[in-house]
C-alpha cells in the first residue's frame, strides 16, 4: 500500500476529525479561533490523528470516539510564542473536557502522562539549547519526550478504542516511539536539504535557533577543530541572516552527517515494524507499514 492509498482510505474519517475540531474549538474571543486555525491548519498536524484512526481500525473500530479523541491528540501538539502558548492552554483545557466526556480512565491517564512528558521535553530542550556538546543520547531523550511520546500516545489511543489487550497496546506504544523518533530525525535533516517552497521549512532554521540535531552531532564528532569553531560560532550567534549555512552544510556533507542520521531513522523504522508483527493482518496493518515507509521518504 502507498501513502496516497492510506489517506484515501481514511479521508472521510479525517474530515470528521476536522469537523469535530471546528465544533469544539469555537470561542467568543475572536482571536482564539484565528490562532487555533493557524496552529492546527497545516497538514502535518493530521499525522497523529491518522495514526489514531489506523490503529483503531487495526482492531475493527471506526466509530465516533475516534474523531473526538483524534482532535484531542491534535490539540496536544501546541508550542510557540506567548499568544500561541495561551491559546495552547485553551486547547489543553478543551482536550480534557472532551476526555472527561468520553469517560475512559485509561485514556485520560494516557493523555495526562503524555502531556507531562512533553512539558519535560520542552524544558530539557530549552536548557540544552545551543549546547554544542549535546550527546546523541541527550538528543534522543529530547525528541522522544517532545515528539515521539505524542505519536506513541496516538497509536496506543487507537488500540484502546479498538479494544486491544494490554500487550498489544504496549506494542503499539513501542511502535509509535520509534516511528516518532524516526519522524523527528528525518524532519531535522530537512533543515539542511529541504526546499522551502515544497516543505515549508526554512533552510538553517534549527541552526539559527541554536538547536543541536543529529546530523550536526555526528558531524561534530568527526570534523576538524577549525570546522568545529565555525559551527560553534554559528550556534552562538543564533541569527539566520548571519548564518554561514552553505559552509556548514558542506561540512555536514563532508562527514556524512545527513546520510548517517537517515540511517539511524531507518533503523528505528525497522525496529518499530517488528512491534507490528503480532498485529491482525489486513489493510490497517498495511497502512501502518506504508506510513512507516513514508516517514523516511517525505520531501527528501
Amino acid at each position: 500500500m502507498q501513502i496516497q492509498e492510506v489517506f484515501s482510505r481514511y479521508a472521510s474519517e479525517l474530515k470528521r476529525v476536522e469537523e469535530e475540531m471546528e465544533a469544539h474549538l469555537r470561542s467568543e474571543v475572536s482571536v482564539i479561533p484565528e490562532i487555533v486555525n493557524h496552529l492546527l491548519g497545516s497538514g502535518g498536524k493530521r499525522f497523529r490523528p491518522l495514526l489514531v484512526l489506523t490503529t483503531a481500525d487495526l482492531f475493527g473500530y471506526r466509530g465516533r470516539r475516534c474523531y473526538t479523541l483524534s482532535a484531542v491528540i491534535a490539540a496536544n501538539n501546541i508550542w510557540g510564542n506567548a499568544a500561541t502558548v495561551l491559546v495552547g492552554d485553551y486547547l489543553y483545557s478543551k482536550a480534557y473536557q472532551l476526555m472527561a466526556k468520553d469517560g475512559s480512565r485509561e485514556i485520560i491517564q494516557l493523555i495526562s502522562n503524555t502531556s507531562n512528558v512533553m512539558s519535560e521535553g520542552e524544558v530539557f530542550q530549552l536548557i540544552k539549547c545551543g549546547e554544542v556538546n549535546l550527546s546523541e543520547e541527550e538528543y534522543r531523550k529530547i525528541i522522544e519526550k517532545k515528539t515521539s511520546i505524542l505519536i506513541s500516545a496516538a497509536c496506543a489511543l487507537g488500540g484502546h478504542l479498538g479494544g486491544a489487550g494490554t500487550d498489544r497496546i504496549e506494542a503499539l506504544k513501542q511502535f509509535g516511539l520509534r516511528l516518532g523518533s524516526a519522524f523527528q530525525i528525518t524532519d531535522d535533516t530537512l533543515d539542511y536539504v529541504a526546499r522551502q517552497d515544497e516543505f515549508g521549512k526554512e533552510i538553517g532554521k534549527d541552526l539559527a535557533e541554536g538547536k543541536m540535531t543529529l546530523p550536526l552531532i555526528y558531524t561534530l564528532k568527526r570534523c576538524t577543530p577549525q570546522e568545529r569553531d565555525l559551527i560553534e560560532k554559528a550556534l552562538a550567534a543564533r541569527k539566520s541572516q548571519e548564518m554561514p549555512v552553505a559552509e556548514i552544510l558542506a561540512v555536514i556533507s563532508r562527514y556524512d552527517g545527513i546520510s548517517d542520521a537517515l540511517r539511524s531513522a531507518a533503523t528505528l523504522i525497522e525496529e518499530g515494524k517488528a512491534f507490528l508483527a503480532g498485529m491482525p493482518e489486513g489493510q490497517a496493518k498495511e497502512a501502518l507499514l506504508a506510513i512507516s515507509d513514508y516517514v523516511l521518504k517525505r520531501n527528501l
